[in-house]
């Protein structure tokens, strides 16, 4: 998780789970490389928040054991990211937030969030692959 910030400094990110990827299987697109899985309650509630930027080929996931309304806010996320809402793989909703005040609401079992612009040629109904 990361040391607390002080005055000056930022939290660093934690490390990405090198052997994972997100892949776009209507067409094979890699939409990220370096995978962070929230696995515990602290991170799924800290999100992105208090970061200063997501790195290109980036990608946080959350899974959760069923499907369900999920929502993602913006509240302390500086930089718009693009998030990917899942049901067994199949995009339920696609889209961009922006910075600060963003939420959006959709049902999923997995979230991916990503580098705006990252998922701009995902649609509802493709398939999303997280592959080890």
């Amino acid at each position: 998780m990361g040391r607390p910030a002080h005055r000056g400094t930022t939290i660093p990110l934690p490390p990405p789970v090198s052997d994972v990827r997100i892949v776009h299987a209507n067409g094979d697109d890699v939409l990220a490389t370096d995978v962070e899985v929230a696995e515990s309650l602290v991170a799924t509630l800290r999100g992105l928040r208090f970061r200063r930027s997501l790195p290109e080929n980036h990608a946080l996931v959350f899974q959760f054991d069923a499907a369900g309304r999920r929502d993602v806010d913006m509240l302390f996320v500086p930089f718009p990211i693009d998030v990917l809402w899942l049901v067994e793989g199949r995009v339920e909703r696609a889209d961009t937030l922006r910075a600060w005040f963003d939420l959006a609401i959709e049902r999923a079992d997995t979230l991916v969030e990503l580098p705006a612009g990252a998922a701009a040629d995902v649609s509802p109904g493709d398939t999303i692959r997280i592959e080890e």
